[in-house]
């Protein structure tokens, strides 16, 4: 089961890694994310909040699985 375990957070880590940034760069050429004067909108900022998040979130399950495979 530990064995599972790691390998669902492994996966986890893999899909935020390579699923958030590819997702934000297109936020971030979207015409909402900045306004007139080119300053960033709410949108955008929610969007990079939601980015690091998801990598912080990355990271504790990559080395979550890796603490689970090594006790």
């Amino acid at each position: 089961m530990t064995v599972f375990a790691a390998i669902v957070l492994f996966l986890n880590a893999v899909f935020n890694i390579f699923a958030w940034p590819r997702f934000f760069s297109r936020v971030a050429k979207d015409t909402r994310a900045r306004d007139a004067a080119g300053k960033a909108t709410p949108f955008l900022i929610v969007h990079g909040v939601l980015l690091a998040v998801a990598l912080v979130l990355a990271l504790v399950s990559l080395v979550a699985g890796v603490l689970l495979l090594l006790v």
